[in-house]
């Protein structure tokens, strides 16, 4: 063998070898990226069909991706309802891309697909956080899914579908005794205090609209009603719900007696949705802004869900990062 062939073996094989330390990495630097290709984190949200309405969840989703910039975050919708409906909207993809809608919206998917993408992709922590207020139905519901999914056990460890798959609690926390669920409500009273401000400044109640439940009791809006009050003394706070007790003719008697006739008319809810745009504060006659207006309030309705503050939206942010530690899972 001549010396220009050595050579040139040597030449290509040098090549060889550079391209593969080159390609690995890359990928090594691109898996750290994602947050070591391990750890994804899915914002579960009921969801909602109003568009202006949207913003409050892409600030939720965009907060957590701020504050994990290393992992990979993705949005499902617990709504099933509410998903058909964007479904039906991607048949005019591009009209819904051009009024600001997110891909990430209009293309949304169920909690199934979201994980099964995230194990596609190669994920094998998976941290499931809820946007609920409370765990009502669609916690529970969505709680099953992440149970059943995660309870899948394969006959060889390795091929099992994750390491770990947990979901983290709501806002105002949930049943158990992992947590102190009147904690929760008290840092949620906290981020708060410009709503209740703003009802001090222009001398008015505060009235929030929950969602509610017809199957669950809601007895969390009256303790969280009461926290409120105890932190904010100048303000007169009411919280009622759409579904269940206490609707928005349950309070009118205790309002009544505060004898003041103007209202700071808020939704209780993370999104300014159909439930705050018709039944909070539509020109229908059974909507609390015409119930309120009829009995002589000056209502002053207020269309922000509670995912537009910051503030309230880093709750979700703690309660991955709660959820992350209790089980051993990486978010750097």
């Amino acid at each position: 063998m001549t010396n220009r062939v050595r050579c040139l073996i040597l030449g290509v094989l040098s090549i060889a070898l550079l391209t593969v330390a080159t390609t690995n990495a890359s990928e090594s630097s691109q898996q750290t990226s994602k947050g070591s290709g391990d750890t994804a984190i899915i914002i579960a949200s009921f969801g909602t069909t109003v568009p202006t309405a949207v913003t409050s969840i892409i600030n939720i989703y965009n907060k957590t991706r701020e504050a994990y910039p290393g992992i990979e975050v993705k949005i499902t919708f617990t709504s099933n309802i509410i998903r058909s409906v964007w479904q039906e909207r991607q048949e005019n993809a591009q009209e819904w891309l051009d009024k600001g809608i997110p891909k990430e919206i209009l293309h949304i998917k169920n909690i199934i697909s979201t994980i099964g993408d995230l194990r596609e992709e190669g994920f094998r922590n998976i941290i499931v956080q809820p946007t609920h207020m409370f765990y009502m139905e669609q916690s529970q519901d969505l709680k099953s899914y992440v149970n059943g999914i995660a309870s899948i056990r394969t006959t060889k460890d390795k091929w099992n579908p994750f390491d770990k798959l947990v979901m983290g609690r709501p806002a105002l926390g949930m049943p158990g005794d992992r947590y102190d669920y009147h904690e929760d409500v008290a840092q949620a009273v906290k981020t708060l205090a410009a709503d209740a401000r703003l009802a001090e400044q222009e001398g008015a109640l505060l009235v929030y609209m929950g969602h509610g439940n017809e199957h669950w009791s809601t007895g969390i809006y009256a303790e969280t009603q009461k926290k409120m009050r105890e932190v904010y003394p100048a303000v007169k706070t009411f919280i009622g719900v759409v579904e269940g007790m206490p609707a928005i003719e349950d309070l009118l008697p205790a309002m009544n007696h505060a004898k003041v006739k103007k209202v700071i008319l808020k939704p209780f809810m993370i999104v300014a949705g159909d439930h705050a745009v018709n039944d909070m504060a539509g020109k229908e006659g059974d909507s609390w802004k015409s119930i309120l207006s009829k009995e002589g309030y000056q209502v002053q309705p207020v269309l922000q869900g509670l995912g537009s503050n910051d503030a309230f939206a880093q709750i979700f942010v703690d309660h991955i990062q709660d959820v992350a530690e209790e089980n051993g899972i990486p978010l750097n």
